[in-house]
């Protein structure tokens, strides 16, 4: 008698939870979940535009601000602003990953977006050099969703489309790591490129960097204001439900509270299937985030340093084409090669070839005219879409090795990891840039040649580190 009064107990919480509700619509879903899965892309593309929108212009920023006492010296500089915004993430991503956990997704997902809104604006507005370093420093402290939705997308979709879930979430990264910067590259300096539509005497001709700025804090001011009617995943009641179908496990449910209730307080830093994939993760993202910094100011410094000579519009227009492309193969492509191929052998192919392509870009360099500019725009896009297959492929496994209740602070400890690595990568790629810069004449990898192949060792060390015994995959699935 008492088993029956806790099932209708337990029956009355559920009725009530938005996480149950969830489950629920997934049981009676059908087909793809075609709006989940564009919820879910707008979202993340609206946090991940202003990430690396500044890096085609940034070179020129840091020359306007009058900082740099040399030439050679903007890449430092560059770095540094370029690095904000990732070491506020790492200080704060374990927090908003417990945040969500305690009071839901749905909560930090808003306030994140929001802070895009006030943060980005402002940055776009800077008049010096430490202006820029903390609106980028608060911007990324205070923008915590990344880690969040990574656990929603996890929840949201029925088990058969998770894949596609966390496929659709690097794509929207790399789409906003691409047009975010396309974007930079158009829009910044408009009274110099379209004096016909911007005078010098406007707010976007004594700002010449707001315009892309504001462009994306619009955008994701129409997100923030759209999230409020997301439907929240986390389940509010006592007993830790089952990922698929809770409703079907009501019977379970009750008699497995306790075994449940002590899954949920594993110690997440001794789930080695959790951590190597993450450890994966932050060496990946070290390599692309410097990649990110090191590729724009290579393609914009001029061609006596060993750059293409570049404008920021040329830029744009090769990141908007590697977009296009990102895009094309995520949605068409990805799920059937992690299918057959799995996650992680997927990753090793991507790494390996990643390695000879970027082995190639010193030599790159020597072309011009329009096979300088079609050889780029294939190797940008390829670049891309090889790094996007490594980083869905490692959250696939991330979400995996947890239960729901942990999954925000799991994907927290991911994000405090990446951000301090993705923080070392602009100030380590700027940095070494300019000492590139320095050694033209060196005997040994002269000019930027050290600088891609140092990217090719940080590459080439995440791929062994994709081998057993380091990488674990989860048994539990």
């Amino acid at each position: 008698m008492a088993g029956e009064e806790a099932k209708e107990t337990l029956l009355n919480k559920r009725e009530n939870c938005p996480g149950c509700k969830v489950d629920l619509h997934k049981a009676r879903q059908t087909g793809v979940p075609i709006k989940e899965l564009f919820t879910v892309w707008l979202v993340v593309l609206g946090t991940a535009l202003p990430i690396s929108s500044l890096f085609p212009f940034l070179y020129f920023m840091i020359r306007d601000f009058h900082i740099a006492k040399r030439e050679e010296d903007i890449g430092s500089y560059a770095g540094y602003v370029g690095s904000a915004f990732m070491f506020g993430r790492a200080l704060t991503s374990a927090f908003w990953g417990v945040v969500a956990d305690r009071y839901g997704r749905k909560p930090v997902i808003i306030f994140g977006t929001f802070i895009v809104v006030v943060f980005n604006t402002l940055f776009g507005l800077s008049i010096n050099f430490w202006m820029a370093v903390i609106t980028r420093f608060l911007l990324g402290s205070l923008n915590g969703l990344l880690g969040p939705i990574k656990a929603y997308a996890a929840e949201i979709f029925r088990e058969e489309y998770q894949a596609l879930g966390m496929s659709t979430i690097s794509t929207a990264w790399g789409i906003g790591l691409i047009i975010g910067p396309a974007l930079g590259g158009f829009l910044a300096q408009p009274a110099e490129k379209y004096p016909a539509i911007f005078s010098m005497d406007s707010i976007f001709g004594r700002f010449p960097y707001f315009l892309p700025c504001l462009c994306i804090s619009m955008f994701s001011l129409v997100v923030a204001i759209g999230s409020f009617w997301l439907p929240e995943t986390l389940h509010n009641h006592d007993s830790e439900m089952p990922p698929q179908d809770s409703y079907k496990a009501l019977e379970a449910a009750s008699d497995t509270k306790e075994g449940n209730e002590s899954t949920s307080k594993k110690n997440l830093y001794k789930n080695w299937p959790l951590m190597s994939s993450i450890i994966i993760y932050c060496v990946f993202s070290l390599h692309d985030m410097a990649y990110s910094e090191i590729f724009s100011l290579w393609a914009v410094s001029p061609r006596k340093f060993g750059g293409l000579s570049f404008s920021t519009a040329d830029v744009g227009e090769i990141l908007s084409i590697s977009g296009f492309g990102l895009l094309v193969f995520q949605l068409t492509f990805y799920s059937s090669v992690a299918k057959y191929v799995g996650p992680i052998i997927t990753a090793r192919i991507a790494g390996a070839l990643s390695i000879l392509l970027l082995a190639s870009y010193p030599y790159i360099a020597m072309l011009s005219g329009i096979t300088l500019s079609v050889v780029m725009n294939f190797a940008s896009m390829m670049k891309n879409i090889l790094s996007i297959s490594i980083i869905t492929g490692l959250f696939i496994l991330q979400n995996k090795a947890v239960d729901q209740r942990q999954r925000g602070a799991a994907n927290g400890i991911a994000m405090t990891g990446m951000s301090f690595f993705k923080a070392l990568g602009p100030a380590g790629g700027g940095a070494l840039f300019s000492w590139a810069q320095k050694r033209l004449d060196a005997s040994i990898l002269p000019g930027d040649q050290v600088v891609f192949f140092l990217l090719n060792v940080i590459e080439a060390i995440g791929v062994l580190m994709t081998f057993k015994p380091f990488l674990v995959e989860a048994q539990n699935t």
